[in-house]
């Protein structure tokens, strides 16, 4: 039996999308002006427009990307060097300021401190509450009359706490100021609605939703001045060139258009497995579920464990033999040698495990997860070592067509 609880990091696409991928692969260059180039861009702006719709904004809001990171990189930097060169031109060459959180994914993080070394950016970091939601009051506090720009994710993809980005945008409209949401982890159970969120650039990654890897949207509203990473062509309004992988775009409208129109029914699908798990653990001595108390505040996809007198790197060996695919935090900051910045900001500083469902995800696969920790975690506490555990390595899962 295995159990694949890392959605957060990558969920499988669905069987749809795939087939939708492999039909596109072979298409002709979306900008040469023959007919089968004609036939590739129109399946570009089909997409498009299927990711408009799904997203809530019009067809010309959206940049297709290689994912979530580029996705943020585009806003962040594209934002700020729009910001800088009118500042230059009216004389001023001081940084702009930015507003953001310290429980931000990587991409946005490291952007922003990046920026911030060169000195292009004043970047204002608010700290999140001990729950791991970041208080909007906090946030618009720091807000001043020449800020540029301000940051801050729909839910966090560790704890799956879920921010009030609705509240912060409205009171950011007012001020003219821009507002950009990573909403990477959230688009699969949680309402993204960017007219009540009153955000100017939104983030997106295909395969956190059952689609492919190495595609995203970037959505960067009209009127919001944005200058481009790289030059080249000038697709994508120009401030995103490069030869459109249309396979790709195809299947990334696809899949975002299934998880927008089954989300709902997912949402309590997984509530109510992720309260399973839970459940099943929350008598183990040590162990605490971390992140919001409120089902409301907080993804159905996430159960974020912190645990008390347990090694990391142990557990994930024990977890890996028994068929359990879990994570100590975000997979794009793995093997990097840090720990979890996001806890750190909390003020905690156990061992955290993330168990992330998705599509797939099985109840079976929840009870074979708690009788794995069940058995490991009070043996790994007392110094077993992994090997004698009694918890054998299982072969690879085979191919599933759903979930049951």
């Amino acid at each position: 039996m295995r159990a694949d609880l890392d959605h957060a990091a990558t969920t499988p696409p669905r069987p749809e999308v795939l087939e939708v991928l492999v039909r596109w692969l072979p298409a002709a260059n979306a900008s040469a002006r023959h007919l089968p180039g004609q036939d590739a861009r129109a399946a570009v702006e089909e997409a498009r427009e299927r990711a408009a719709a799904a997203l809530g904004c019009t067809p010309a809001d959206v940049v297709f990307t290689s994912g979530g990171t580029e996705a943020d990189n585009l806003a962040l930097k594209g934002v700020v060097w729009a910001a800088r060169t009118a500042r230059r031109a009216a004389g001023d060459d001081a940084p702009v300021h930015v507003v953001t959180t310290a429980v931000e994914h990587a991409a946005v993080r490291e952007a922003l401190r990046w920026l911030a070394d060169r000195g292009e950016v004043e970047l204002d970091v608010v700290a999140p509450r001990p729950d791991g939601r970041v208080d909007a009051a906090d946030v618009l506090d720091r807000v001043r009359s020449d800020t540029a720009l301000v940051s801050v994710m729909g839910a966090n993809n560790e704890t799956g706490a879920v921010n009030d980005v609705a509240t912060i945008g409205a009171d950011l409209r007012a001020r003219g100021v821009p507002f950009h949401v990573d909403s990477v982890q959230c688009i699969a159970t949680l309402d993204v609605d960017l007219d009540a969120w009153h955000a100017d650039a939104l983030a997106v990654s295909a395969h956190k939703i059952g689609g492919p890897q190495g595609v995203g949207v970037a959505v960067l509203r009209r009127g919001v001045d944005v200058e481009p990473l790289a030059h080249g062509g000038g697709q994508d309004r120009g401030v995103r060139s490069g030869t459109f992988a249309v396979g790709l775009v195809a299947a990334c409208a696809e899949a975002l258009t299934r998880a927008v129109a089954e989300r709902a029914a997912l949402r309590a699908r997984l509530r109510d497995l992720s309260d399973r798990l839970a459940a099943g653990v929350a008598d183990l001595d040590g162990v605490h579920r971390t992140g919001p108390g409120d089902p409301a505040h907080r993804l159905a996809s996430h159960v974020h464990l912190e645990l008390d007198g347990v090694d990391g790197d142990a557990l994930q060996l024990a977890l890996d033999a028994a068929g359990v695919a879990a994570s100590s935090g975000s997979a794009c900051s793995s093997g990097a040698g840090r720990g979890s910045a996001v806890m750190a900001a909390m003020g905690r500083d156990g061992t955290p495990l993330r168990l992330s469902l998705g599509w797939t995800t099985t109840a079976d696969e929840i009870d074979h997860a708690v009788a794995v920790l069940r058995e490991a975690v009070p043996r790994l506490r007392s110094g077993a070592p992994v090997l004698d555990l009694g918890l054998r390595p299982v072969a690879a899962p085979a191919a599933r067509d759903g979930a049951a």
